[in-house]
């Protein structure tokens, strides 16, 4: 019997969890031909510029996060995310590790900012959230980095820990639109975002990909350094706005994503992230149909050995239930790598 590639994928751990979410993917295709970035239409109506204008006048006394230093950032002053002016970047490449709607066969055209208005204890890139290892860009360079990853080939633009260099990126995305750019923005965030600068985002971002890492105010304020007990609150109502402004989740004929909310959430040792009640908060707030990434990907990094209950790696078991949480509360557009790696914890368990 020949292979095809339907009974290779049949063979696989969750296979059918997998088809079936493909599946109920197809239910949000547009013909790629008849798409266009929504920045394009800003500008056409005229109020591209304007945006730009009113971002920049933020950091004159700086409240892009809900931090809200008060810094005048434009004569180099630094608050506690510690950034300058100008943005600064770690790294920008074609990136395979993310959700597969954003990585398809190309990749997800990723730049790493440095600096973070959080902080959290575990931080996988620390180095950079925390250390602000980086370089400097003018938002010339910065756009010219946008139009250089659409020429590799890439799908969309990834710009991670966006919120502190926001004004930065808004006008690079102008710059890079009048030599080209016609990627979708894809805006990876924390999610600590104060509400009025998503906002402001309004028509410009095409894809929102926020974490919504904590439900407890205790529990937030205790694994990162700014002690954001605000932290819940403050992400449900950005992603409510994110959600209003996108919807769920659409892609092209391919499953590459065009427009829509994405959202993250970490599973961690000892329930501490609440991953039942984001769950639930997600079907009964956004849509049982919203893209939700359940990630098994904790690893005890950076600072968090000095923390008792999130120094270890999460079990099989805390896994597994998280996604059956996920699948009670009715949620149906789960991500594919979430659900073989729930086969994968299922089978370890016996």
């Amino acid at each position: 019997m020949a292979v095809t590639r339907r009974r290779f994928i049949l063979s696989l751990p969750g296979a059918a969890l997998l088809l079936d979410a493909c599946a109920r993917s197809d239910q949000s295709r547009v013909d790629p031909e008849s798409w266009e970035p929504a920045y394009l239409k800003l500008e056409a109506e005229g109020g591209f510029a304007d945006r730009i204008e009113e971002a920049y006048s933020i950091l004159e006394a700086c409240e892009l996060c809900p931090n809200r230093c008060g810094v005048n950032r434009r004569e180099d002053q630094r608050g506690f995310c510690r950034a300058p002016e100008k943005a600064v970047v770690y790294s920008f490449h074609p990136h395979f590790g993310e959700e597969l709607p954003l990585v398809g066969a190309d990749g997800s055209g990723t730049i790493f900012f440095s600096n973070c208005g959080l902080r959290c204890v575990f931080c996988q890139n620390w180095p950079l959230a925390h250390e602000g290892l980086g370089w400097e860009v003018s938002d010339e360079n910065l756009a010219w980095m946008m139009l250089e990853l659409q020429r590799i080939g890439c799908h969309n633009i990834n710009l991670v820990t966006p919120t502190h260099v926001m004004p930065n990126i808004v006008a690079a995305t102008r710059i890079a639109m009048e030599k080209g750019l016609r990627l979708p923005l894809c805006y990876n965030t924390s999610g600590y975002e104060r509400v009025e600068n998503v906002r402001l985002l309004d028509g410009i971002v095409d894809i929102y990909l926020p974490d919504l890492k904590f439900m407890d105010g205790a529990e937030a304020r205790r694994y990162n350094l700014a002690e954001a007990s605000d932290y819940p609150e403050t992400a449900r109502k950005a992603i409510i706005e994110m959600h209003r402004q996108v919807g769920d989740l659409i892609q092209d004929e391919r499953g590459i994503a065009l427009r829509g909310l994405m959202v993250r959430h970490l599973v961690m040792p000892n329930r501490v992230a609440g991953t039942r009640a984001f769950v639930e908060w997600v079907a009964e707030n956004l849509s049982p149909n919203t893209y939700v990434n359940i990630m098994a990907q904790y690893r005890v990094e950076h600072r968090a050995f000095e923390y008792e209950r999130i120094a270890r790696a999460i079990t099989p078991e805390e896994f597994v239930e998280a996604m059956e949480w996920a699948q009670a509360a009715g949620l149906t557009n789960l991500d594919q790598r979430s659900l073989a790696n729930l086969e994968v914890y299922r089978q370890r368990l016996g």
